[in-house]
């Protein structure tokens, strides 16, 4: 695991947006900016699970808004592997899956268009976040910190979860709850420990057949997941005439991924069509 880099940002009393995987979906992003507008929650109360650059095509115009907007931001495996100048995204996709044969188009787009000074900025974000809420303590990772990229699913066995609370005590002492990303899906899973909550994604909807994506809200100590509505046919032609067409972009329009082989079984939908 190595040394872990944590940000600590104190006491967060009031409402929080938490959110993860903007994927270089700027219309998405510009969205939830404004949905936090109308919920009255500024910037500085707003957490980012990591991969702000990802399938869609606006790398640049992506990270420049979050950069901007001054949103905290835990690293993800996009900004780990970006940073680094590493040869792919680091996903943890399968060797031969279509989401790891998929992943080399995107990544080489974003690679070709992330500068300089944002490929700094990444290389400073923290593997793990911390605040105060309501008198409890949270933590925030992106997939796991045993890996950042492992998938922690709705679905995995509770010993992957206890693994991963354990880890991430190891690094910043004790949890009541944690705060991850990755995989996707939003859920928010009960444990011995506390309460593991995965407020979803921004950038890409978690394929169930409808264009809006998700975010959370925690307030008075309680988190709500919300559906995000914004332009997914404006971010589709964006990522079209980019020649992003590997599959992603008709995600954004039928809510369903290119492929369900990285997906547990028990979260795959039976009648999956790719449209």
């Amino acid at each position: 695991m190595g040394n872990k880099r944590h940000q600590n940002l104190g006491e967060r009393n009031g409402a929080l947006l938490l959110f993860g995987g903007p994927y270089s979906n700027l219309n998405a992003t510009q969205a939830l900016l404004g949905a936090a507008r109308e919920r009255g929650i500024a910037a500085a109360q707003m957490i980012c699970t990591g991969d702000v650059v990802a399938y869609c095509a606006a790398p640049f115009e992506t990270i420049e808004l979050i950069r901007a907007a001054e949103i905290a931001v835990v690293a993800g495996n996009c900004e780990q592997q970006l940073a680094a100048g590493a040869a792919d995204c680091g996903c943890g996709f399968e060797a031969g899956t279509t989401c790891d044969l998929l992943a080399a188009g995107w990544y080489a787009f974003a690679t070709d268009r992330v500068a300089p000074a944002q490929r700094g900025w990444m290389a400073a974000l923290p593997d793990i976040i911390t605040f105060h809420h309501q008198g409890a303590r949270y933590g925030v990772i992106h997939g796991g910190v045993t890996d950042v990229a492992r998938f922690v699913w709705p679905t995995s066995p509770a010993e992957v979860l206890a693994e991963e609370w354990r880890s991430a005590e190891a690094a910043v002492g004790p949890l009541d709850h944690i705060i991850s990303g990755h995989c996707g899906l939003p859920f928010i899973r009960d444990t011995p420990r506390g309460r593991w909550i995965n407020p979803g994604v921004i950038g890409m909807p978690p394929h169930d057949g409808a264009q809006m994506t998700r975010y959370g809200v925690l307030d008075g100590g309680e988190v709500t997941l919300h559906r995000l509505r914004y332009d997914a046919g404006g971010e589709a032609a964006r990522m079209q005439a980019a020649g992003l067409t590997q599959g992603y972009d008709r995600a954004l329009l039928t809510g369903y991924w290119p492929s369900e082989d990285i997906l547990p079984s028990a979260l795959r939908v039976p009648s999956f069509a790719s449209g």
